[in-house]
């Protein structure tokens, strides 16, 4: 059977990082499906660029669509103008490569667009709901409307958490076709190893305790509320040699690393920027807890991957964390937005270590294998 993956999230040889497990499940999904891929591109409708693949992608010949975006006035054109610039090359695909279903990510613009172009083509979507897209999005009124128009015409919603499910039914959106599908993770790179050795490959310090940052250097994530306890715990003798190491990029970055600056931490936090799958694995593996301290999330990849590595979390009890982050021993949740509870989670989990093996146990119940056996079910599914 046939498949068409369309959306903004798939990476590319510049951003080798973006849609990431959209291109692992689609890897997973290669077993039962011939694939192919409209990897879109919002751009000013003045700007023009040009992407390639990464080599491991060819197998899927993306084509890389750049599609006219109106920041903050667009929310009413958006997905017309993203759905007018796809229309050519999603039917001159159709005509030769008759894909059975479309898989589609990120509900707004991208699975909006999509709604109309595969109700003229009479083939089943099923659209995937990343989370940002979902919480804050239906926040915009005209968003919101235009989400609640278009997505009842998709054969089923992939959510990546079962909160996010509750928020979108809640919504308006038909909860018998709401499906919540952790990702899964990567178990031959996020795994067990000594962190002694991890630390050493990377050249970070031998001594001192590490918390890792993970995702995008935005004000959802607030990472800023980590470089404050951050630096509220360097105060403290137990972790005067205590390392802040940031991983990501994104608009918070500079006002970060002033934010150190004017606390005095810059000797100590590093900004590791962006990386892929083996280098995320191998600074979690020498880490000593992963902070999260999102005022929203789904269930969020770096935490998975975290327990996949026997690494601890320390995460805002928000979204679907909960659901994932079950029990002590693996970490612990704090209010949202509450520093001084996000120092104190912090300063417990690193004086009290957990048991590293059985974290790792813990993460084994999220493989790919048992995520892309519940995509194959929907796509089928979908089909008849």
């Amino acid at each position: 059977m046939k498949l068409l993956f369309c959306s903004n999230l798939f990476p590319d040889s510049g951003e080798p990082w973006r849609g990431l497990d959209n291109a692992t499940l689609l890897h997973r999904l290669a077993e039962h499906w011939q694939i192919r891929v409209l990897a879109l591109r919002p751009v000013l409708p003045w700007h023009s660029r040009h992407w390639t693949s990464r080599k491991q992608d060819t197998t899927f010949d993306p084509q890389y669509i750049p599609t006219p975006y109106l920041p903050k006035f667009g929310s009413r054109w958006n997905h017309r103008l993203m759905a007018g610039a796809l229309r050519e090359p999603f039917g001159k695909l159709r005509k030769h490569f008759s894909f059975d279903a479309v898989l589609g990510s990120w509900l707004f613009p991208d699975c909006c667009a999509l709604a109309d172009l595969v109700e003229e083509a009479d083939v089943p979507l099923v659209a995937i709901a990343q989370g940002t897209d979902a919480h804050q999005y239906l926040r915009i009124p005209a968003r919101r409307r235009i989400i609640l128009e278009k997505l009842p015409r998709a054969s089923a919603i992939v959510t990546r958490s079962g909160e996010l499910a509750r928020l979108l039914a809640a919504s308006g959106l038909p909860s018998d076709r709401l499906h919540p599908i952790y990702n899964g993770v990567d178990f031959t790179q996020f795994t067990l190893a000594e962190q002694a050795g991890a630390r050493r490959a990377l050249g970070l310090p031998s001594e001192g305790k590490i918390i890792l940052f993970v995702g995008n250097f935005y004000p959802i994530k607030n990472p800023l509320l980590l470089v404050e306890a951050h630096a509220r715990l360097s105060r403290e003798a137990e972790f005067a040699g205590c390392h802040l190491v940031l991983m990501g990029g994104g608009s918070l970055e500079g006002k970060m690393r002033d934010l150190a600056g004017c606390l005095g931490t810059s000797a100590r936090v590093i900004f590791a920027g962006r990386q892929e799958a083996a280098a995320v694995a191998r600074y979690m593996q020498a880490s000593d807890v992963l902070a999260m301290p999102s005022w929203n999330e789904g269930v969020p990849n770096a935490i998975l991957e975290a327990f996949a590595c026997g690494l601890p979390v320390v995460a805002s009890r928000v979204g679907g964390i909960p659901e994932v982050h079950t029990d002590g021993f693996l970490g612990q949740l704090f209010a949202a937005g509450d520093r001084d509870a996000l120092a104190q989670s912090l300063r417990d989990v690193l004086l009290a270590p957990p048991d590293r093996q059985r974290i790792h146990g813990h993460a084994r119940q999220f493989s790919w294998e048992h995520t892309t056996s519940a995509y194959q079910k929907l796509l089928i599914g979908a089909t008849r």
